[in-house]
């Protein structure tokens, strides 16, 4: 199989060339390293090549999974892969390789799927956008000027490409959903607990983070997420057993929905007039649909959310820090941290318990509030991102920024470090504002690549509904693929 062949199938459709004997997983393999190989050099995506492993995996004896043989790429954070680098993007881990694989993993090899490289992330998956001063950015296939989103940047710029079927992510504030977004992608992220995040911890961000894929088409989301789906051994939670199959909720249009049109950023102040412009167009497309769209909003203090996300990230980033030293055999250096990075690990430390403690109470209470609004409604609409992907090197810290956190570096004095909390959450949140409270509240949303920028970047439209109610958005997206397929887009770079 050529890579132009091999790029024309989503991984449900490689699948099946397999089962028939059309194509051997081996074929498969090489034809995803050339493509790969072809797209690379202007994305920058990957990180570490298993060509060899995959070769050898491929000639083996496979398990007879539904994605029996399909290539895929694994994300350098969120979950480890045996015998590879695991950086989590960044160079504190550089010499660290995984003696086991994540949970989640294991489960994409017994699925069948046969993992081919690692990708590129932005430091332990802080940012929105993938450009880790370590190993540089990664480009937009769309436009290479600009961000292809974060965290999960790597995985979604090469699924877009048509380099790779599906792309390992993790979505702690919006990591699957932003790239989907970003890259014209379509990307889910599930009820709490319904994927693991094992074997190392039971939750990820306070139960905020919620591991999955990206994908080109939905049919391959729904069959993975049915793959993966269920608790491990020793979870401390688990998400709702769905009702019947993921990939059989596709069959069939949903029933009339009641749609929340939601026009106001959530956690930022601004929505660029693209954004806007394709909520109303999406709004317009569901009514034709059959459904009942109506302009609402849930309510929520949205400082005090803010201040509840970034205290709950700051803590686990600092909890994460303490353990990176067993696995690097040396001390922490705070040299080897972006300064953002280095600056949430001294607010963790700072923040008490009774902090954390209350920054759970406000998640925990929004998700009440959310539940109260989801009996009015069955899904909320929104923009997954309020501007569309920004252009590389935007959101870099302006000198006076990387001054002062250098200064706190040595002296951390808390009403600093709160002020600057404040005003970095109003810098980083404006442009992806709309996705973290989502992960607050454990409830599925997904993104759906419905338009495109005056640019020529995609757009995504985030659909978000009650816990467990993950297949009634795969109803939806079903439903809108049909309606408005995208699968035939292709970006600037591609194979």
């Amino acid at each position: 199989m050529t890579p132009n062949q091999f790029a024309e199938h989503d991984a449900t459709g490689l699948a099946e060339l397999i089962r028939k004997g059309e194509v051997s997983p081996g074929a498969l393999v090489e034809a995803a390293i050339e493509a790969i190989a072809a797209v690379d050099p202007a994305l920058h995506a990957v990180v570490h090549a298993t060509h060899e492993s995959a070769r050898n995996t491929a000639l083996a004896e496979l398990p007879e999974g539904p994605f029996r043989g399909v290539p895929m790429v694994v994300k350098d954070l969120d979950g480890a892969l045996a015998d590879a680098p695991y950086t989590m993007g960044t160079r504190f881990l550089r010499h660290y390789v995984a003696p086991r694989d994540g949970e989640l993993i294991a489960r994409f090899k017994r699925a069948g799927f046969i993992p081919v490289a690692k990708t590129n992330c932005p430091e332990l998956g802080i940012l929105g956008t993938t450009e880790p001063e370590w190993r540089g950015a990664t480009h937009n296939p769309w436009n290479v000027a600009h961000t292809p989103g974060g965290s999960s940047g790597g995985s979604a710029a090469l699924v877009a490409a048509r380099a790779i079927p599906v792309g390992h992510a993790g979505d702690g504030g919006g990591s699957i959903r932003i790239p989907a977004a970003a890259c014209g992608l379509f990307g889910m992220k599930a009820s709490r607990g319904l994927l693991p995040v094992g074997p190392d911890a039971g939750e990820g961000w306070g139960g905020f983070v919620s591991p999955g894929a990206l994908t080109r088409s939905v049919r391959d989301s729904a069959a993975i997420l049915d793959a993966l789906r269920g608790p491990a051994a020793g979870d401390p939670y688990c998400g709702p057993t769905p009702a019947r199959p993921f990939v059989k909720e596709l069959a069939s249009d949903p029933a009339p929905l009641r749609i929340a049109l939601c026009r106001e950023s959530l956690f930022g102040r601004t929505t660029h007039p693209d954004c806007a412009a394709t909520l109303e167009e999406t709004a317009a497309l569901l009514t034709g649909l059959g459904h009942h769209v109506e302009v609402a909003r849930p309510a929520f203090d949205r400082d005090a959310l803010v201040l509840a996300y970034l205290s709950q990230v700051a803590a686990s980033v600092a909890a994460t820090l303490e353990r990176l030293p067993k696995l690097a055999g040396r001390p922490l250096d705070p040299a080897e941290f972006e300064p953002p990075t280095w600056f949430l690990h001294q607010l963790g430390h700072m923040l008490s318990a009774a902090d954390l403690q209350r920054s759970r109470d406000i998640a925990q209470t929004a998700g009440r509030e959310l539940a109260a609004f989801f009996q009015r409604f069955d899904v909320i609409l929104l923009p997954t991102m309020a501007h569309p992907p920004a252009r590389l090197g935007e959101g870099a810290l302006k000198p006076v920024e990387r001054f002062g956190l250098g200064v706190l570096r040595s002296a951390p004095v808390r009403p600093v470090m709160l002020k600057l909390l404040h005003d970095l959450a109003d810098k980083s949140l404006e442009r992806v504002p709309n996705t973290q409270l989502f992960n607050m509240t454990g409830v599925p949303a997904m993104s759906v690549p419905l338009g495109m920028s005056t640019g020529g970047l995609p757009i995504g439209m985030q659909f978000a509904s009650g816990l467990g109610r993950d297949g009634l958005l795969f109803q939806l997206a079903g439903q809108l693929e049909r309606a408005r397929p995208w699968i035939g887009r292709r970006p600037a770079v591609c194979v």
